[in-house]
Parts: C-alpha cells; sequence; structure tokens
C-alpha cells in the first residue's frame, strides 16, 4: 500500500487530478468488494472500465493498456516492459484494436499498476467495458504518399475529448471507432460502429465519409454512409450525438442485441440520424477545431548509421526489403514494419526493440498495427541494412508483413473466458506451411487469414479471405476441437467490405490440410493475376465446400484429431462468462446508490464548471432513480427510452407518483436546452427531488407490504 501511495503522489505532482481520482476510486472499490460492500456486478462493470478484464484463470486479471490509434514511445513501450515483468508473466500482446494487453495480474495490484502507468501517460481508462474504447487508425497516418492528409490528430482529439464523458460511461455495450486514412481502408472503417475515411470537398475544406452501424461478432453487419462529407470540425459533435442516442434508445437486457448495428437495423437509419440532429441543442460543442498538431510525430535529427556490408546484396535482406518497408511521403525515410507472431513480445524483447528504435527511428512515434505487430517511422534509407541487422538479431526481421504469412489471431483458450478451442497453436503451425510449402505468399497482400477462438471476431476472422474460429462438435460422446472454416471476406476499399462466407467445420487438426488444399487448388486453376476473392466468386460456395468436404469427414478421425493444437489432456468445452460488456445491476437499493452518487458527480462537475458533463450525469440519476422503482414493481426494461414511457404508464398515469407533469417531458429537457449553467443548476434540484419521491414511495410500498 505504501509503493501505491508513493505512485499516486508521482501521478498527483504531474496535476492529473482526474487520474489520481480514478486510480483511488479503484482501490477503494476492490477493498469494499474483498469486504462484500460491493455488488459483484457492480464491481465488475466499474473494474472494466478501468481496463481490469477477468481472464480464463480464476484469481487472476488480463490488463488492457489503451493506446490512442496505436501510438506510443519508445519510453512508454520501456515502461509497459517493466510493468510486465513485475506485475505480470513477462510478456506484451499486441492487439487487433492497437492495445497492449499483459496477463495474469492480481487484482489487488492494479491500482498500484495503474499509476505507474501514468507517470509516462499511459491510461487504462474505458479500454474495456460498456465504453467508447480504444480509437485505432491506419497505422500509416502521417507517411503516406497516398493520404490527402493525416488522420491523427483527429483521432487523438476524439480519444481526448470522449474519454471520462458521462455519457460513454454506461452505455448498452462498447463503441468502437476506427479511422483509415485512405480510400483503401487499412483500419476497416466498415466493421466498426463509427468509421471515419478521410476527404477534402470542392472548396478544399478538410472532412471525412462517414460510415455507422458496422460490427463483426456472431452476427456480422457492414456499416452504412451516414455523410459522404462531414467537415473536420464536426465530427465531435457527431459522434457526441450518436453516443447520446445509442444511451437512450440502446438495448440493455440481451447483450447480444445491444451494439449500434442493432439499433439502426431496428429503425433504420434515417430515424437514428434524426435522433441524432435531435441531440444537437444539448451539445456544448456545435462545432469543435482540432489541434492538427497534437500527435505529429519528430523526425529524428541524426546522421546516416550506414556501413557498407555484403548484407544489401543478400537474398534475405531483399525480401524483407520488399516487403516489410515502404517509402514515406517525407523524402529519405522509410517506414518499416515490424511482424509479430500472434502479437506476443517477451519484456526483455521490447526493451532491446526499443533501444534500435532509438538508434534508428523516430522514438516518440511508434505505431501498433491492426494486424498486431509494429510501424516504425523515418528511418533514414542509408541506415536500413544495419536496421535489419539489429532485428534480425532479435528474430524481428520475419519477412512478409500483413502479407497471407502474417496470421491475425486472438489469445483463444490461452486466457479468454469465451474461447472454444485453441487459436495460438494452431496459427504458428499455418504460418509454418505457408513459410515451407507455399513461400511465394509472403509477397501476397491480397489473401489474407485471421482466426479466432470463438465465433465472437476478435480475430477478425469475419472479414478474412481466409477465415477460423474455435468450435466443436461431437462424435458420439466424445468432443473434438474443430475449426469453422469461413471464405471471401475482405476490404474492397472507401468504406465498402465484404462479409466472410461459412463453408464447413472440421477438426482442428486438419486446418493445416485446409490451407494446403486451398492453396493448391488456387494455383491449380486460378488465371495469371486472378485475386482469391474473384476465384471464390466464380467458382461458388458449393464448390468450395465440396472440396474441403472430405477434411470434414467425421469417420476417418484419428487419436490426435481429438486432442486440441498444444495440448496433451481430453478435449472439453469449458467456455466460461464473457467480459466485453458488463451487464446493468438489478437491485433496487443499488440503483438508488446509484442516483445518488451520479448527483454527486453531477454536483462536483457543476462546481468545475463543466456544465454539459454536471446535466448528463443528473440525467443518469433520473434514469437510475426510476429504474429502481419500476424493477420493485417487476416492470423489465430494455432501453432508456422504453423505461421513460414505461415510468409514465404504471406510475404517473396511475397517480402513484405526482411529479406535476409526465416523467419524459421532466427527463427530456436534456436535449431541449443549452448546456448552460442556469439549466443545470434547474435540472439537477428536479433530479434530487426525484430521487426523494421515489424513494419515500418504494418505502411507503414496502410498509404496505
Amino acid at each position: 500500500m505504501q509503493s501505491f501511495r508513493s505512485e499516486l503522489e508521482l501521478v498527483n505532482h504531474s496535476g492529473k487530478a482526474l487520474v489520481e481520482k480514478d486510480i483511488i476510486d479503484l482501490d477503494k472499490k476492490i477493498r469494499e468488494f474483498r469486504e462484500g460492500k460491493v455488488h459483484d456486478e457492480k464491481f465488475r462493470s466499474l473494474r472494466l472500465a478501468r481496463g481490469v478484464y477477468g481472464q480464463r484463470q480464476q484469481g487472476v486479471q488480463m490488463i488492457r493498456i489503451k493506446l490512442p490509434f496505436g501510438k506510443i514511445s519508445s519510453k512508454q513501450l520501456l515502461r509497459i516492459a517493466d510493468i510486465s515483468d513485475e506485475y505480470s508473466n513477462g510478456n506484451l500482446h499486441l492487439t487487433t484494436r492497437q492495445d497492449i494487453q499483459i496477463h495474469h495480474v492480481s487484482l489487488d495490484r492494479t491500482p498500484e499498476l495503474w499509476a505507474k502507468l501514468e507517470q509516462d501517460d499511459i491510461t487504462l481508462r474505458e479500454a474495456c467495458g460498456n465504453t467508447v474504447r480504444n480509437i485505432t487508425a491506419s497505422a500509416e497516418s502521417g507517411i503516406d504518399p497516398d493520404e490527402l492528409f493525416d488522420a491523427s490528430p483527429y483521432a487523438h482529439a476524439l480519444f481526448s475529448y470522449f474519454l471520462r464523458k458521462p455519457f460513454g460511461q454506461e452505455l448498452g455495450r462498447k463503441i468502437k471507432i476506427a479511422f483509415s486514412n485512405t480510400d483503401k481502408d487499412t483500419a476497416v472503417t466498415y466493421i466498426h460502429d463509427i468509421g471515419f475515411i478521410p476527404k477534402i470537398n470542392e472548396e478544399s475544406e478538410h472532412g471525412f465519409k462517414v460510415l455507422i452501424g458496422g460490427g463483426l461478432g456472431a452476427q456480422p453487419f457492414l456499416a452504412q454512409t451516414a455523410h459522404e462529407f462531414l467537415p473536420g470540425n464536426k465530427l465531435i459533435p457527431f459522434v457526441e450525438s450518436t453516443i447520446r442516442v445509442f444511451d437512450r434508445y440502446g438495448e440493455r437486457i440481451s447483450r447480444h442485441k445491444a451494439r449500434i448495428k442493432y439499433l439502426i437495423h431496428k429503425i433504420g437509419i434515417e430515424e437514428f440520424l434524426k435522433l441524432a440532429a435531435d441531440e444537437e441543442k444539448a451539445l456544448l460543442y456545435k462545432t469543435y477545431e482540432i489541434n492538427l498538431n497534437a500527435s505529429l510525430s519528430v523526425a529524428p535529427l541524426k546522421e546516416p548509421i550506414f556501413k557498407q556490408t555484403a548484407l544489401i546484396n543478400s537474398k534475405e535482406y531483399k525480401t524483407w526489403f520488399d516487403t516489410n518497408t515502404f517509402k514515406q511521403k517525407q523524402e529519405g525515410y522509410f517506414g518499416v514494419y515490424i511482424k509479430v507472431l500472434l502479437g506476443n513480445i517477451p519484456s526483455a524483447k521490447a526493451r532491446e526493440l526499443a533501444k534500435v528504435v532509438n538508434t534508428y527511428a523516430a522514438s516518440d512515434d511508434i505505431r501498433l498495427t491492426i494486424n498486431q505487430g509494429f510501424l516504425l517511422k523515418y528511418v533514414l534509407e542509408q541506415s536500413l541494412p544495419l536496421l535489419f541487422k539489429e532485428l534480425q538479431a532479435l528474430n524481428l526481421a520475419t519477412p512478409g508483413f500483413d502479407s497471407t504469412a502474417d496470421i491475425t489471431a486472438c489469445p483463444g483458450t490461452d486466457t479468454c473466458n469465451l474461447a472454444i478451442s485453441n487459436s495460438t497453436n494452431i496459427t504458428v503451425e499455418l504460418e509454418k506451411v505457408i513459410y515451407a510449402e507455399f513461400p511465394e505468399l509472403i509477397h501476397n497482400h491480397d489473401l489474407k487469414i485471421k482466426i479466432s477462438g470463438c465465433m465472437n471476431s476478435c480475430g477478425q476472422h469475419g472479414l478474412a479471405q481466409i477465415g477460423f474460429h474455435g468450435s466443436s462438435f461431437k462424435v458420439g460422446t466424445t468432443v473434438v476441437p474443430a475449426l469453422q472454416v469461413l471464405l471471401g471476406g475482405g476490404t474492397t476499399g472507401n468504406g465498402k467490405g465484404r462479409i466472410s462466407e461459412k463453408i464447413i467445420k472440421v477438426a482442428s487438426k486438419r486446418g493445416p490440410d485446409v490451407l494446403r488444399t486451398l492453396f493448391t487448388d488456387f494455383e491449380k486453376n486460378a488465371v495469371e493475376g486472378e485475386y482469391f476473392n474473384s476465384y471464390y466468386d466464380k467458382q461458388g460456395k458449393d464448390y468450395f465446400y465440396q472440396l474441403l468436404k472430405p477434411l470434414g469427414d467425421n469417420t476417418t478421425l484419428s487419436g490426435s484429431d481429438y486432442l486440441d493444437w498444444g495440448s496433451e489432456e481430453k478435449f472439453q468445452t469449458a467456455i466460461g462468462v464473457g467480459e466485453c460488456a458488463g451487464v446493468m445491476i438489478d437491485l433496487v437499493a443499488t440503483l438508488f446508490f446509484e442516483a445518488e452518487e451520479k448527483l454527486t458527480w453531477a454536483a462536483e462537475a457543476f462546481d468545475a464548471g463543466k456544465y454539459g458533463d454536471s446535466i448528463y450525469y443528473t440525467y443518469a440519476s433520473f434514469i437510475s432513480s426510476a429504474k429502481g422503482v419500476l424493477l420493485d414493481k417487476q416492470v423489465h426494461v430494455n432501453t432508456h427510452h422504453t423505461l421513460i414511457s414505461d415510468f409514465d404508464k404504471h406510475l404517473v398515469e396511475t397517480d402513484e407518483i405526482s411529479i406535476g407533469s409526465t416523467f419524459k417531458d421532466l427527463v427530456l429537457q436534456i436535449n431541449k436546452n443549452e448546456p448552460s449553467k442556469e439549466f443545470a443548476e434547474a435540472y439537477f434540484d428536479q433530479a434530487h427531488l426525484f430521487l426523494g419521491k421515489v424513494k419515500t414511495y418504494r418505502e411507503s410500498t414496502i410498509e404496505a407490504k
């Protein structure tokens, strides 16, 4: 505890009062949880919003470190490596959301861990839970010769603005936002809740094409176009309006239907955008100018590091140069990709990489990529051979970045509660097949392979040309680890994409043979220059089912087929409870306590002059108060919108509670008024009075019973 307090003093010395409050609150809630004073589901929701995530192994946590648009400095990388050694197992896992995760962390040590991370401006806040998650962006933003302008400052502005915003803390489910830097859509905006692609209009104004309502998971949806062009200073108001609508109208009971994509599917995109427009009056900013210098990286001011050697003529170097580097738009500099198998890098190797970056690249701007690798920026052309040699010594110069041989995979059954079968050991085996038997595919950037441990698509199998997700099937009474094979997905560009189609389920141990069969058939029958998806469309889904059918024949299973990859034990499914979104508590007393707590936060925000935040905390208090009474009457609601109507129906119209108006008129003042000091104060007083009335009502009903 003494160590935790000393770390907090360092954070506070830097003037980070909000951060300190977050960390102290987490520490307090952990102690209250241990003492049985905080309900498990309430505590779960709180820790998730602070990046603390339960894992498959009992008694330890996964910590998700939030790195906006994947940007990290070498100093921050060193800090995270030290944290992993001290609190975890010495491994850093790079994710498809440009986060870093560490595993096997004691819950009680998480506040101390967080305090140490914050000393280098690294946050856990809203890395998990029903919040605005990490905002991703094309790693090449800022150095890509094909981009219209750098999207990084816009991603940075959204991250900064929406962090800790009250309307983004207790959503029905998570919000994922992505920025692609060109029409190539390398950030796959079409599978995000909100996506942006840079555009310049006829007046030379910078803006974005806006996509909304995409998502993968068990039921994938392609995003729809909300705006063909939205000016850059309208981004933050648009996103805030979108989140406010989702908070009020989004599903809250069935977590499988609680994403924006389902709400838009239900009411239509026109109605959704109309509701978003109705929120405009309540917004603090109708336009929000972006600081375009907020996230600029600094080109290293150093002389070329170059020694003439035979290395530059070697086949290994040339292959690496061709597949892992590109010319930046800044003359004389190169971007260098680093392929990281499974996204796992030991902390000792991460430290060595940081040293290499300090010597050869921009030390303030390493980018994590969405396929679980790194991008180094501002490497001098003359220094590339020596950089290659340094990376080779670290086993980080594997060629074929973002190629067929660069397979994306989630951690699967290694740590995840929801995983069904292993997705990591099989990835290693599949990459071996490609490098050994189909080495030409390290130059193929059209055909991508992605693997998830379950259907939820954390490995993004749903948008791959060849995708796999963990599954199982029974042969008699024996459960067999399996892979669902999917084909035909991928990015087509400018916010458009294809969702892969399910073809066949095979035993997991037959995954390598699936690849061999597909690649051999493609090489044999595709015309020269034909893309895989064109070939897939030409041949048709049934063709590939028949092609792979022999591998799905369960009468030919052998002994090893009954074991999962990397396991010597009999396979059994052991699916836990997922934590990607915490469920709402349905305890009346707890809901009233939450209403009081939110009024406290509203008062604090008001005193700080944050009237918009104060108003939204007050709104949240109204909702918690009303939900508590409805729950006491056994009336269950699945959205804020229906809750408001049901409170009027069951309590106001029956004269059981008198509030001088309808509850709808009372609570929905929020989007009918400017976020002024006067309204914030009046709205707070009304919510305080309302909470008193509903608590008195409940006490009287208990006495009557």
